[in-house]
């Protein structure tokens, strides 16, 4: 059993797109993927510092996949992506519309996640 969040992170307000290491774990070990959809972890650790409780919802999808990715080079990347995004379709479907960012049915939600889907050491191999 393996825990992880496919976008890079726990500390966005909404969904950002899929990194690639989620969809290659996945298509190199054929493990079936198991969604959840996490809501209130951005408020858990500024709350416990103040000695308050959090809320953190927790939504169970239904297990999906196995995933195959197949070829190499560009292609392979290309088949990583498309996982990717199969995954966080399936965690959107489990969080709040608010919260949905890029992976959002509404065109201003997803417009305004993608102002702020940079993650946060984009920059640092970056000359300069």
């Amino acid at each position: 059993v393996l825990g992880i969040f496919p976008e890079g992170g726990s500390w966005a307000q909404v969904l950002r797109p899929a990194r690639p290491g989620t969809a290659f774990l996945a298509a190199q070990s054929g493990a079936p993927i198991l969604p959840i959809g996490i809501d209130g972890m951005t408020d858990l650790f500024p709350l416990v510092r103040r000695r308050k409780r959090a809320k953190i919802t927790l939504n169970i999808g239904e297990p999906f996949g196995p995933f195959v990715a197949e070829g190499s080079g560009r292609q392979r990347r290309e088949q990583l992506e498309t996982i990717g995004h199969e995954i966080m379709g399936h965690i959107a479907d489990l969080l709040p519309p608010e919260r949905r960012g890029v992976y959002s049915p509404d065109p201003a939600l997803r417009e305004a996640a993608a102002a702020v889907a940079e993650y946060p050491y984009g920059d640092l191999n970056r000359p300069g």
